[in-house]
């Protein structure tokens, strides 16, 4: 469908560790465990898009596989019909990932003077960038305290410039891990205001790794909820959950989970 700009099938990532010399019988021996197991989904233009689950569910190697920063080990993706594994440059142009954790800022330079460098990385026109970059501060509200040291800005002043810094190439879609961490509810309000009005409402889709159930409710258009690497459900979120709230099915769903594994 033409509409269709993210989707994968049987995604899987594995990783490979040795058991090392607390084991005494085959201190060599590897041991393979699968991150992501055999992930499906689609996401639509203009769609919030919901990665459900708790620590260690995946949600976080999923993003980087779909974001080309890990190479999946089986299956196959990709981002506005670029593959994830053959396609990196160009998947990389249609992206930006949004990262609770923005260690990636200069914090001695001003919010300005960091999206002038980024916008350099971008490889943007210098004309450009300087009208891109007011653009994108008008739209995150933070053109008041674009001359501040980033060192100042408080955490959600921090999140703003890292969607100041995602929005300066214009990508398709964007992905947002844990956005609301450290965020008071203020802030995570005015953060998916954002993403309502600003991105998915011009268009733009957004992927959401969360394991805040309740956000998830409040602004996810369809939600994908993982455990154990692997994709439990998937769906519109009142179709999945039918009268009962999102957290009630998913706590039902991960125990059923739990209690099949130890069956097995």
């Amino acid at each position: 469908m033409a509409d269709v700009v993210l989707e994968t099938h049987n995604l899987t990532k594995e990783f490979i560790k040795r058991k090392g010399f607390s084991s005494l019988r085959n201190p060599f021996e590897k041991i393979v465990f699968s991150a992501v197991k055999d992930i499906d989904i689609t996401v639509r233009r203009g769609e919030i898009f919901g990665l459900l689950g708790p620590n260690g569910a995946g949600k976080t190697t999923l993003t980087k596989m779909l974001c080309t920063l890990v190479l999946p080990s089986a299956g196959n993706g990709s981002i506005c019909g670029f593959d994830l594994a053959k396609q990196q440059g160009k998947v990389k142009n249609k992206i930006a990932l949004i990262s609770s954790e923005e260690r990636s800022f200069y914090w001695r330079l001003t919010g300005k003077q960091n999206l002038d460098f980024f916008a350099a990385l971008h490889g943007l026109p210098k004309k450009v960038a300087a009208r891109r970059i007011e653009e994108v501060l008008e739209i995150v509200e933070m053109k008041d305290a674009a001359h501040r040291r980033f060192q100042e800005y408080s955490t959600g002043m921090k999140q703003r410039m890292g969607l100041a810094r995602g929005l300066l190439a214009d990508p398709e879609i964007f992905f947002m891990d844990e956005p609301t961490k450290g965020l008071d509810p203020i802030a995570t309000w005015q953060l998916h205001e954002f993403i309502r009005t600003s991105l998915a409402d011009s268009g733009k889709t957004v992927v959401v790794a969360t394991h805040h159930l309740a956000e998830a409710e409040q602004i996810c258009d369809r939600v994908g909820i993982m455990f154990g690497g692997e994709m439990l459900a998937s769906g519109p979120v009142k179709e999945l959950t039918g009268d009962a709230s999102l957290s009630d099915f998913f706590r039902n769903l991960v125990e059923q989970t739990m209690v099949e594994g130890t069956e097995t």
